[in-house]
């Protein structure tokens, strides 16, 4: 989920004086190390973007707590919610084709489904789905039985019932994805995966992409997650359920994601026109498609950021297209009296790096 705590901790600490750096990867290292000596972290990584790729990148720690196996700047992390951006994103470029539009209703691209779901929900459209505004309940589970063969049934259990919102308020929901992400399914008669896959995946090289926790089962090739557990970090492969793929299930290396980033970074790209990618910072409040929008003096205009956990990691992405930066940080740990306000810092120190840089 978003948090605008990012918001207010960029915008009171950014203008902080900051040593210099001779090396902007040495010194995001030395962030990292501090965290990971502190115990805030089993392993961790962060780094600054450009349009044009990795201008910095840095890792700390280990895959696996209770393991020498290095967390490598090269290894997959786990997106959770910043997953939102890109089911957003795929979905422009069927709106982008015609096959949907931002006002077609839910009931208009699923007809099957008018009869079994509530009256309130027959009016909400695929804009509203994406922006959080459709009152539509909230979805998180691990149950293992809502995979995604089944996401349209499980939509339709939950949209039964009469939603506790008035429409048009915010109401942060991944059963929203997960409905935009079934328009497309029945639209295209496609899966969402293979729909990412070939729409935004393929296009943009980002062949590290894929779905749930990275890595083989029972192996050390990718970082595993982790939960704090009294003092000591609990590693597991765990995930939430298939069914929530589309609202916060995907996994890709940060050089990969970068490439994804850079969709808001430059006007060049094979993917959409500019004007759909407009749409997609385009905020209803604060909350555009699958990004949160704010006005930032230190950004030259607008900063969309997003975070996300599934519980075993924790990430933070702010992007700065005026300045034509982006800021990353990905841990496979979540404690939740520490891990947000620790990424949120780690990124405010790399944006005073980057400004401290451009000004001299």
């Amino acid at each position: 989920m978003i948090s605008l705590n990012v918001f207010m901790i960029i915008t009171q600490s950014v203008y902080s004086q900051n040593k210099p750096e001779p090396n902007k990867a040495d010194s995001i290292i030395q962030i990292l190390d501090k965290v990971v000596t502190d115990e805030k972290a089993p392993g961790i990584i962060a780094a600054i973007i450009s349009g044009d790729g990795i201008i910095a990148i840095g890792s700390a720690g280990v895959r696996k707590f209770g393991t020498n196996v290095p967390f490598s700047i090269n290894d997959a992390v786990h997106l959770g919610s910043c997953s939102k951006a890109m089911t957003a994103t795929m979905l422009a470029t069927l709106v982008a084709e015609g096959k949907l539009s931002w006002e077609t209703k839910l009931i208009e691209a699923i007809p099957e489904i008018k009869d079994k779901i509530h009256p309130t929900y027959h009016s909400i459209t695929l804009w509203q789905l994406l922006t959080h505004r459709a009152d539509v309940p909230d979805l998180w589970t691990f149950d293992q039985s809502k995979s995604k063969e089944r996401r349209l049934a499980v939509l339709v259990e939950m949209l039964k019932t009469e939603g506790n919102h008035k429409s048009g308020e915010f109401n942060y929901s991944n059963l929203g994805y997960i409905a935009a992400a079934a328009m497309a399914e029945k639209i295209t008669g496609l899966s969402w995966e293979v729909l990412m896959k070939q729409r935004l995946f393929d296009p943009l090289g980002m062949r590290s992409a894929g779905f749930g926790a990275p890595g083989v089962p029972n192996k050390t090739d990718q970082p595993w997650g982790h939960q704090k557990s009294g003092d000591s970090w609990q590693p597991t492969q765990s995930d939430c359920s298939e069914a929530l793929g589309p609202a916060g299930r995907i996994h890709c290396t940060i050089e990969d994601w970068a490439k994804f980033l850079s969709l808001q970074l430059t006007n060049k790209n094979q993917i959409l026109d500019q004007v759909f990618l407009n749409k997609l910072i385009e905020p209803v409040g604060f909350y555009a498609g699958g990004w949160g929008v704010s006005k930032q003096d230190w950004a030259k205009g607008s900063l969309i950021t997003h975070n996300g956990s599934n519980g075993r990691w924790f990430t933070t992405v702010l992007v700065a297209p005026e300045l034509n930066r982006a800021f990353v940080v990905s841990t496979n740990s979540r404690d939740f009296s520490v891990t947000e306000d620790m990424c949120n810092e780690i990124i405010t120190k790399l944006i005073r790096m980057e400004l401290k840089a451009k000004n001299n």
